[in-house]
């Protein structure tokens, strides 16, 4: 994902022994908590994020992992081609472990499967990297914390792999680590780690040094390590093993002794970072993909190099010198000399895939130009599956929508099947069964393969009573109206919006939605009148703004109250057309809607209460003494007016769950909720009369999804220590017409639909 990170903070305890930690995602919830069963499942979007790895098993065939960057990692099912989740167990206090910074599965043994993970290598992720193993290929894990963190989301994440397992003894594993920390092996299948401390190089590269929040000025570091399969035995570990490093004037190290020791591999090329290497196990070649920066948004020159290791002799076969470097390197293991590569970022027009089938002497184009602006191509491309894909985009040729690809780091042909591809992109994973026919003039046909992987995170979320069952703003790829929960359908236009940051729809007038974020055409605010069918962006905008914000529509869908991020909170009386600013709130307020009285809206900021009873013209201060730090949201309850409840605040300071009966004139703290972070509103339970309450909470010491069917007073547990999705705070609701139905908004798993058994 290109934006999507979390700003909940914590403190980093003290790192202790790099050694094994009990397993995780191993029990269940707490049976006073547990409840009813639920069965969970995710509202498809397919797709939605950047993959940047995909490692097949070089020994069984048809077993295959993909790594996201905030979403966690997969395995594909290969009876259903459905990709399953493997890390929804992580939970909310090692959130970070959600973003996979590589992932290796295990030759010797496939059913081993590792992952390296921690999302960001700066203050955003308060806790320690980790390094995760399985026996059973990801149904569970044991967990070993590092002393160090790993970027996941971070600058760089699609070189790789880091993580790699000696394909003779495969109890030796090497990591290659960001920040300085270098390389580091494990000699018990991952249980424990330790530096490599002959190693002699960390990576020097820093995407931008002067970045004072340690995102892009961090060192990338070592970023792949490549086993020579040749140069061991069952008796005897790989002897000769090769490591990236991201290091312009050194970017490739050797050791011929089994790790013992090492050196600079002589005339390797420098001037770029090397993204990818791959070995020729058969011819002995080795063979880089290299860019000017460690991407992946960004990359203008780059080569591809081919070392004879026998006399480590090296050739330049870069395909051609555009304005581009190289990465998704993949090698035809059923035809060693077979290789492709891809462009590693080429925004205009798109992206290029280049193959050889000659070691590199000479290459092909999947598309070539024709007469201005045609492009020839060697491919059609099908997004039934995620029909979104286009960003309601017709550009201009030789532009296309969808695109090939783009942010491609990771393109893999299958080593048992050379006619079988699959790749990522910045938004999916896209796949082929008949890639050989490339070579003999034929179409390869390229679909989307992303069923079951949902990497979006996902900003907001109503559940009208009439109508679509949701409707979401998400981050990245906009956001959608949920008719069928297995189709996602087109993401909202006019305006189309790359994320949306906020939605509401009136209480009373319920096919009346509002919808605000950040366009990619248009406007940042878009009004329907029909449940999302159709779109009326805003005639005008304030001035200021500099991001999307929040929006709330009254009851009667007569007025709305905007508060952008960028510039002071505004009303609008006419859908939308003109805006007028509103008094007595303070800019960045929290605003929502009371779902009766037509005039009534309210807001919040750093522990004040706000109300309006103009349509949002002018608010007045009411309740004070909420939380004035971390993030609090609020929402009014559907049916009933002046009945608010409020949740939030930060760990250390005032944290929970608050309710007012009288419109925010004062709020009391419900007991028994440690912490809180939203709160949403379903079908009430039968025989009772109060919607059931959900939030995203911390209840009698137990984080989860909870319901409460009396108002608060007792609360059941919904998920269990399996079912997780790490940081689950942004938006919660539940639906209006179906009793225990709950929608989660997730940090990179996308929304999850939890329905009673």
């Amino acid at each position: 994902m290109s934006d999507a990170r979390i700003t909940r903070r914590g403190l980093l305890g003290a790192a202790g022994a790099v050694g094994a930690v009990a397993g995780a995602g191993l029990l269940g919830a707490s049976p006073a908590l547990a409840g009813q069963h639920y069965r969970w499942r995710n509202v498809e979007i397919v797709g939605g994020g950047f993959v940047p790895g995909i490692v097949f098993n070089q020994s069984e065939p048809g077993l295959v992992y993909a790594r996201t960057d905030i979403g966690g990692a997969y395995r594909l099912h290969p009876a259903t081609g459905r990709w399953i989740p493997l890390l929804d167990w992580v939970g909310w206090e090692k959130w970070g472990w959600s973003g996979v910074a590589s992932l290796a599965t295990d030759a010797r043994d496939p059913d081993r499967v590792y992952a390296a993970v921690g999302t960001y290598t700066n203050d955003w992720d308060p806790n320690p990297g980790a390094v995760l193993r399985s026996r059973d290929r990801g149904r569970s894990w044991q967990v070993t914390e590092l002393p160090f963190k790993l970027g996941g989301n971070m600058p760089g994440r699609g070189m790789g792999e880091r993580l790699a397992i000696d394909p003779h003894r495969n109890s030796v594993l090497y990591l290659g680590a960001p920040s300085g920390h270098g390389l580091w092996r494990s000699t018990d299948h991952g249980a424990s780690w330790a530096q490599v401390t002959a190693f002699p190089n960390p990576g020097t590269y820093r995407a931008d040094p002067n970045d004072t929040s340690g995102y892009s000025s961090d060192l990338q570091g070592v970023v792949w390590v490549v086993f020579d399969p040749r140069t061991g035995s069952r008796r005897r570990g790989t002897q000769t093993i090769y490591v990236g490093v991201a290091d312009k004037d050194n970017p490739l190290y050797r050791s011929t002794d089994g790790g013992a020791t090492w050196a600079a591999v002589p005339g390797a090329p420098v001037g770029h970072v090397p993204h990818k290497g791959v070995l020729d196990h058969e011819g002995g070649f080795l063979y880089l993909a290299t860019s000017d920066t460690g991407g992946p948004y960004d990359g203008g020159a780059g080569k591809v190099c081919k070392l004879d290791t026998a006399t480590d002799t090296w050739t330049d076969i870069t395909p051609e010198n555009g304005a581009w470097g190289y990465s998704g390197l993949t090698i035809d293991r059923q035809h060693p000399g077979t290789l492709m590569v891809a462009t590693q970022i080429a925004w205009w027009p798109d992206v290029v895939f280049f193959r050889t089938t000659d070691g590199g002497a000479t290459w092909t184009r999947s598309w070539d130009w024709g007469a201005w602006p045609n492009r020839v191509k060697r491919y059609d491309l099908d997004i039934t599956d995620a029909p979104w894909l286009t960003w309601n985009a017709v550009p201009a040729p030789p532009e296309e929508a969808p695109k090939l690809g783009w942010m491609t780091e990771s393109l893999e042909i299958d080593p048992f099947d050379s006619g079988r591809l699959l790749y990522g992109t910045g938004a999916t994973i896209y796949a082929t069964d008949n890639l050989t026919d490339w070579d003999t003039g034929g179409t390869v046909h390229i679909s989307v393969r992303a069923r079951g992987l949902e990497e979006t995170a996902v900003l907001d979320l109503v559940s009208p009573p009439v109508g679509a069952h949701l409707i979401s703003a998400v981050g990245d790829v906009g956001g959608f109206v949920h008719h069928d929960f297995a189709d996602p359908g087109l993401m909202f236009d006019n305006p189309t919006h790359g994320s949306t940051t906020g939605l509401d729809f009136a209480g009373l007038v319920p096919s009346t939605v509002v919808r605000v974020g950040n366009p990619t055409n248009g406007t940042r605010f878009g009004i329907s009148y029909d449940g999302g069918a159709t779109w009326t962006p805003a005639a005008t905008q304030p001035d200021g703004i500099s991001g999307g914000g929040r929006v709330a529509v009254s009851a009667d869908g007569g007025h709305v109250v905007w508060s952008p991020d960028g510039a002071a909170v505004h009303h609008s009386a006419d859908g939308g057309a003109t805006w007028s600013p509103s008094t007595g709130v303070p800019a960045g307020a929290r605003v929502e809607s009371d779902r009766v009285a037509p005039h009534t809206m309210y807001a919040f900021a750093a522990g004040t209460f706000y109300v309006s009873t103009d349509g949002g013209a002018a608010f007045t201060a009411a309740a004070t003494g909420l939380p004035a730090e971390g993030d609090v949201r609020f929402q009014a309850v559907p049916g009933l007016t002046g009945d608010i409840w409020l949740a939030g605040g930060r760990t250390g300071g005032a944290y929970g769950m608050w309710r007012s009966t009288d419109g925010g004139a004062s709020f009391a703290r419900l007991a028994g909720v440690d912490e809180a972070d939203n709160v949403g509103f379903g079908k009430a339970a039968p025989r009772r009369a109060y919607p059931a309450v959900f939030s995203s909470a911390k209840i009698r010491g137990v984080r989860g999804i909870f319901r409460s069917d009396d108002a608060g007073r007792h609360w059941t547990r919904g998920n269990d220590d399996r079912h997780q999705w790490a940081w689950t705070g942004a938006a919660i609701t539940g639906d209006p017409r179906v009793y225990g139905r709950v929608y989660v908004g997730t940090n990179g798993r996308g929304i999850i639909v939890g329905d009673l058994r």
